[in-house]
């Protein structure tokens, strides 16, 4: 039987722990997990299972939420981030990591962190989540894949002001970014043989040179020596047309150079289902592509489809 699945509690004064109990209710035995965090930050009658060891919450899942007890330092009032709940948060997500990297867990998903809360409370010295887990993992570079049923897209750069994009976007990144994710979808995503295409930076990809000269310059010659038997690669292309549903039938994920090129259309497709994917850990690691939605919590309406198929993603790619 492989292993449950990993969910690290994130922010307890977000949605994060309304919404995992709700994923539960709709996955239960179908797809196991154990949500690690304070049984106290859960709602009111959740029915929980403690668990001794992960190896329980397969046959607990059934009939209780299977929890992997972390106290933390404080209560978690909704829409209220407590500083002092900050290495709680931290050491959530460190124990599912070696969960996963020990094999007692088949893989990684979490729930949003509150980046300031962290910061304030202990100091957070990462951007996110994705940076955390590549420094946790001892890895040089991670990438972000945005995943639905209709668009799988990665931006090569992340979460940096967008008059820096031209300064960081350099070929060492953008063929990592392109290797790396070819990699993922032969390795986790079982596709023998994938078909990115890749945007330009400027509007019209450059329009020959007159809307910016990244695109001539380097973009089409680093994509003119990538790609081969390994994986087939095309572009650059105009971002304003690789997202309608013909050009999507065109390819199994689309490289973006800046964090909006690649999450918007996503949003706009898919905004409920959408599932953050870390490509390039030597885990499997899942997410919600949503935040802590602090002016929702505890209301009783935070919408559990995103985290749901950030489980079953999870455990598509575990099998895989």
């Amino acid at each position: 039987m492989t292993a449950p699945i990993a969910l690290s509690c994130g922010e307890p004064s977000g949605i994060g722990p309304e919404i995992a109990v709700r994923a539960w209710q709709a996955l239960k035995g179908d797809c196991p997990f154990l949500w690690i965090g304070d049984p106290a930050h859960l709602p009111p009658g959740t029915p929980v299972r403690l668990l001794g060891d992960p190896s329980e919450a397969a046959a607990a899942s059934t009939a209780a939420l299977p929890v992997l007890a972390h106290p933390f330092a404080a209560p978690a009032p909704p829409g209220r981030p407590d500083p002092r709940n900050a290495r709680g948060v931290i050491e959530a997500i460190e124990r599912a990591v070696a969960l996963v990297q020990s094999g007692r867990a088949s893989a990684l998903c979490t729930a949003p962190i509150h980046k300031k809360a962290l910061i304030d409370g202990a100091g957070f010295a990462y951007p996110g989540h994705t940076e955390f887990l590549g420094a946790l993992a001892g890895v040089r570079r991670v990438v972000m894949m945005l995943a639905s049923a209709q668009l799988r897209v990665v931006p090569a750069t992340i979460h940096i002001p967008l008059s820096e994009v031209p300064r960081a976007l350099t070929p060492d990144l953008l063929r990592d970014t392109i290797e790396i994710t070819a990699h993922a979808l032969r390795t986790q995503f079982g596709i023998a043989h994938p078909r990115l295409a890749v945007t330009g930076l400027n509007p019209h990809a450059g329009e020959g040179g007159k809307m910016g000269r990244e695109e001539v310059e380097w973009i089409a010659p680093l994509l003119a020596g990538l790609g081969g038997e390994a994986y087939a690669l095309s572009g650059p292309h105009p971002a304003d047309t690789l997202f309608h549903a013909a050009a999507r039938a065109r390819y199994d994920a689309a490289i973006a150079m800046y964090h909006d090129q690649a999450l918007i259309p996503i949003k706009t497709l898919d905004f409920d289902r959408g599932v953050n994917v870390s490509l390039g850990l030597p885990f499997i690691r899942t997410s919600p592509d949503h935040g802590t939605a602090f002016d929702i919590a505890g209301k009783g309406v935070a919408n559990p489809a995103s985290l749901i198929e950030a489980l079953k993603l999870a455990q598509v790619m575990a099998r895989g």
